[in-house]
């Protein structure tokens, strides 16, 4: 019985984990992806777009968490601020990403777009995004991975996820119960790593 409501309690946070990441990510990639296109065309923010995205990374998870907590509107115990963390996270790998992935498509088939009379929008839809698509990727599956990993400290402020096991079980110092959280979300960051690699490699390989 005990055996059953564990691996109920495991699916229900797993869910969690994956809500949590999947909604932090999209997000991400909606704000992310813009600036990188941005940050593409060495406009004069897109330095400073770049070391605000540095600056966050470099901050301790636990600490953004607490740092985000007391923010009206933002802040909180709960979901809402671990999606806004990870968000934050999300954000340095989409932008960089997609900012050299559109900056190393060839210039001849820019040209060429340019003399068939394409506008620069749509340049940037029919021949530099499609082309960079897989670089891009790349950046959504090193967010995906970073988010599930993150995510687990997302307990600590009563965002749910896997990490309430591990939290659980350090203060019980039950290692049964950490390891029922750390290794689906092993698992998860894993087969993110896989399914959106794949995607990738078949993106390069169309392109190719």
């Amino acid at each position: 019985m005990i055996e059953r409501d564990l691996l109920i309690q495991i699916q229900r946070l797993t869910l969690e984990h994956i809500m949590l990441v999947v909604t932090s990510v999209a997000i991400a990639g909606v704000i992310a992806i813009p600036f990188g296109i941005y940050c593409s065309r060495g406009g004069r923010g897109s330095k400073l777009v770049l070391r605000l995205a540095d600056i966050v990374q470099t901050i301790p998870s636990l600490a953004l968490f607490g740092f985000l907590i007391p923010i009206p509107f933002i802040g909180g115990i709960g979901a809402r601020t671990a999606i806004v963390a990870l968000i934050l996270y999300s954000l340095l790998p989409m932008i960089r990403t997609t900012a050299t992935s559109i900056r190393g498509i060839d210039p001849l088939l820019i040209e060429a777009g340019v003399t068939l009379g394409m506008t620069p929008r749509q340049l940037l839809w029919r021949v530099e995004f499609p082309l960079a698509l897989p670089g891009i990727l790349s950046g959504v599956r090193i967010a995906t991975v970073l988010a599930i990993g993150v995510a687990t400290i997302a307990a600590a402020i009563g965002g749910g996820g896997l990490g309430t096991f591990i939290f659980r079980g350090v203060a019980m110092v039950d290692s049964r119960l950490i390891l029922a959280g750390a290794i689906p979300a092993a698992l998860l960051a894993l087969a993110a790593d896989l399914v959106i690699g794949f995607a990738e490699r078949r993106l390069k390989f169309v392109n190719s």
